[in-house]
């Protein structure tokens, strides 16, 4: 190719002057420079490239920096040290930087592997094969990659690889956990005690029947009377002799609260309320209470109609992160610092209920939409009565009624915002529910029953999403996560996200640290193991943990192996567009063919 259009540029420039211009062998400079700027141009334009050797760099080496990995720490450090000296070395893991030499929580190549075979230098690979992404390497981008295969030589014997419980609990509740072991080859015990610790305290345990090479469920409860108030990491581990700490622990946050994060308060009680609440504890991920009045102005606990104090329910509903009023309310909602107060009135203070059947079509456009996504609300049962209410221009409208499927459309689930809270900061989130009956969609089962259970999730979903005023700006995605992974933390406030310096106390271990928000208003911190307190500029904190386990020390499928790729010459091409000095031996021939024509008097 580039010989051709070296010949052709000749060829070209000798036909314009010695046939047209048959200027003979005064042509002879003239053509010379053509031939090199027309030659230079025709190689620019067609971007071609031709083969260059090689460089002599140091090789890279590729070294796996996850933690199955570095399950022998000192054979880790061996290979390290020899791999310095040997190369330029760069650790692959997960998406921190490659000359990052902490410990990775993952185990993926790809990226970094198609960076350094670009790069023209020869590769080479240290893993033990448990690659994440293996299947993900083609044979092309392996072709003359070295891989030195360090399997990993010793498995844990015992493995939490689970662990589920209650993230908010009310002082005096049972604490339950869940969770899974599975056990490899070293186990060779039939039952194993899981235990439940609170710093030094114990809080509960339980000897459960564990298999070898096999997988266990196990369910642990106890009280939370010996639990402080407030935000605390809960160690679950697996008691035995010889077992590794790392990978028999795992680690549950949970927060201990004088009052339920929903309070449903009833007055009087009525069928509504009834299966209301027995939906609440279904759908919501928070501690549930409910009182109802009953006869003689007493009021009892829906859990199980035990007498209370009206105290002690005005106390429950000022605590609340969401407060239901069912019925009369009367002044229990003074005060409140909750993020959602959903109202239910039912005309018990003479205000106009209209009788019927109305039934119920969903509205244009509101937070509870998704809810109603092909389901025929309007075959369900229908309500028996509406109270009239008044929308206003900033409030949604979640169902309209209409009775007996004829006449006018009226309003009987609307939702907004208003004001700040009691509790300072932060809008108040509201819905009001202006008919009666909806307990006969959970009666009647079927899609009415999973309609009405949608419709209940959706709307305290809704109303617990507003911003917590006591969390900041900036809140934690989760507040534990695993070893080597970055905790997330997520942008709240108002407008756009901007950074936010935040400090994490770890007791003996003080990180001071800034949260800078991508597109998504996601922050990420890479903290080593350990519990810490975060604390924000505008007083917000609370407590996150990384654990010390890791999916990484699971036994996994090695998906890559050893490789001695063929000797090979190293070499790499060139275009013509990266070589500068062709643009400026294009620009002095044709100032030296304009030169060479004014000498002969041509134009």
């Amino acid at each position: 190719m580039t010989l051709a259009i070296i010949l052709g540029a000749i060829i070209l420039s000798a036909t314009t002057y010695l046939v047209f211009e048959r200027l003979g062998r005064r042509a002879l400079l003239p053509v010379a420079a053509r031939s090199v700027a027309w030659a230079g141009l025709g190689l620019l334009l067609f971007n071609v490239s031709c083969p260059t050797p090689g460089s002599d760099r140091v090789p890279l080496i590729l070294i796996d920096g996850s933690l199955s990995m570095r399950s022998d720490t000192a054979a880790f450090r061996r290979i390290r040290d020899s791999a310095a000296v040997a190369g330029d070395v760069v650790f692959f893991g997960d998406e921190r930087a490659a000359v990052d030499s902490l410990p990775r929580g993952r185990s993926r190549i790809r990226d970094r592997l198609l960076a350094a075979v670009v790069s023209g230098r020869s590769v080479q690979v240290i893993t033990d094969g448990e690659l994440d992404d293996g299947a993900e390497l083609t044979e092309e981008l392996l072709a003359g990659v070295a891989v030195d295969l360090r399997p990993r030589v010793d498995t844990p014997a015992v493995v939490v690889t689970q662990i589920r419980g209650p993230a908010r609990l009310t002082a005096g509740d049972t604490l339950v956990l869940e969770g899974e072991i599975r056990t490899f080859g070293r186990w060779t015990q039939d039952s194993a005690t899981v235990t439940v610790h609170a710093g030094d305290r114990l809080v509960a345990r339980v000897r459960v029947p564990v298999a070898a090479m096999g997988r266990t469920t196990f369910r642990v409860a106890g009280t939370t009377r010996r639990l402080a108030a407030g935000e605390q990491v809960l160690t679950v581990r697996v008691a035995g002799a010889g077992l590794d700490s790392l990978s028999s622990t795992r680690w549950h946050h949970i927060t201990v609260v004088a009052t339920p994060g929903v309070v449903l308060v009833a007055d009087p009680g009525d069928w509504d309320s009834r299966f209301l609440y027995r939906t609440l504890i279904d759908v919501a991920d928070l501690p549930v209470r409910g009182y109802v009045k009953l006869a003689n102005d007493q009021w009892r606990s829906m859990a199980d109609l035990e007498p209370v104090n009206e105290s002690t329910v005005r106390r429950a509903a000022r605590g609340a992160d969401l407060l239901i009023l069912k019925g009369r309310p009367g002044t229990l909602a003074t005060g409140s610092r909750a993020r959602g107060l959903w109202r239910w009135p039912s005309g018990e203070n003479g205000a106009l209920q209209l009788e019927g059947d109305w039934y119920l079509t969903p509205g244009s456009v509101s937070p509870l939409g998704q809810a109603f996504v092909g389901i025929a609300v309007d075959s369900f049962p229908p309500a028996a009565h509406i109270t009239p209410v008044e929308v206003r221009d900033d409030e949604w409208v979640g169902l309209l009624a209409q009775e007996g499927r004829r006449g006018a459309l009226r309003p009987v689930i609307i939702g907004g915002e208003r004001g700040e809270r009691a509790s300072g900061g932060g809008r108040l989130r509201y819905v009001v529910v202006a008919a009666d009956g909806f307990w006969r969609w959970a009666f009647s089962g079927g899609s009415s029953e999973q309609g009405y259970r949608s419709w209940v999730a959706a709307t305290t979903s809704w109303l617990l999403g507003g911003a917590d005023s006591l969390a900041g700006v900036a809140v934690p995605v989760a507040a534990i996560v695993h070893n080597a992974r970055p905790l997330m933390f997520r942008w709240m406030g108002p407008g756009d996200a901007a950074d936010v310096p935040i400090r994490f106390d770890g007791g003996q271990t003080v990180v001071d640290d800034t949260l800078s928000f991508d597109g998504t208003g996601r922050a990420r911190v890479w903290l080593p193991v350990g519990r810490y307190r975060y604390l924000t500029p505008d007083g917000a904190g609370g407590v996150v943990a990384v654990e010390p386990y890791s999916d990484e020390w699971l036994p996994r499928t090695v998906t890559l192996q050893r490789r001695t790729p063929a000797a090979v010459v190293s070499t790499t091409r060139t275009s013509a567009r990266e070589v500068l000095w062709l643009f400026g031996l294009v620009v002095l021939a044709l100032a030296a063919e304009w030169l060479a024509r004014r000498h002969l008097g041509l134009r």
